[in-house]
């Protein structure tokens, strides 16, 4: 089956859905995750990562990491659930990335309309960003599994009423980049996450971002890019 190219970049003018992964985009949980897929590595009988691995993993896509560390496709719902549970117990020892709060205030304030797609829980999501955090954003689509964004991504654009060239997904894994250009949508990738600079580059992405702010200045549209 032949897939079409990925759509121009849009001026910031033309964004009128802007949507967000969480992990790795919104919250600092990198660290975290290393950390409890191997605290559950025994049980699942995965492949622990060594100190040394982290900065190699980062430069794979979703999919070869997942089967570097033994997480076959029929062990997945099941360490997925594992981390989702194990995640809700630490919430208390996450954070979000600096910025994200006045990010997401001003981009709703501009008139842009704002959903998150995750792979996480929609409970965690909603207690981690709080309830002013999630004042300004009107579709939330969690729970997907580790392959499922294209699905929430269409929910939400069906639920915004945008043309997916008027909308902008923004991640920090290949992942995100693949799914957002699937559907027609510009895919921004954010420097800070889960997959290095380097492999989101090699990607394509329709926009980079180096810095929280930076997604303020060049989407929000008063400020004219």
């Amino acid at each position: 089956m032949s897939v079409s190219p990925p759509p121009p970049a849009s001026a910031p003018g033309d964004y009128r859905l802007v949507v967000f992964d969480f992990d790795g985009t919104l919250a600092d949980s990198f660290d975290w995750l290393v950390r409890a897929l191997n605290e559950i590595a025994p049980r699942y009988r995965l492949q622990p990562i060594a100190p040394g691995e982290r900065d190699r993993l980062r430069e794979m896509p979703a999919r070869a990491v997942l089967s570097q560390l033994g997480v076959t496709w029929w062990k997945l719902p099941a360490v997925a659930r594992a981390l989702r549970r194990r995640m809700a117990d630490d919430l208390d020892g996450l954070r979000l990335f600096a910025g994200v709060d006045s990010m997401l205030h001003e981009l709703g304030t501009a008139g842009l309309a704002l959903g998150i797609a995750s792979s996480n829980s929609e409970r965690n999501v909603r207690r981690l960003l709080g309830a002013e955090n999630l004042r300004p954003v009107r579709y939330l689509e969690c729970g997907a599994a580790i392959h499922g964004k294209r699905a929430r991504l269409r929910r939400i654009l069906s639920a915004a009423r945008v043309a997916p060239s008027n909308a902008i997904y923004i991640g920090d894994e290949i992942r995100d980049l693949e799914a957002a250009h699937a559907l027609g949508m510009a895919a921004g990738a954010v420097l800070w996450g889960y997959n290095s600079a380097r492999a989101l580059r090699g990607h394509d992405p329709d926009r980079i971002f180096e810095s929280m702010d930076a997604i303020t200045r060049e989407l929000n549209p008063r400020r004219g890019g």
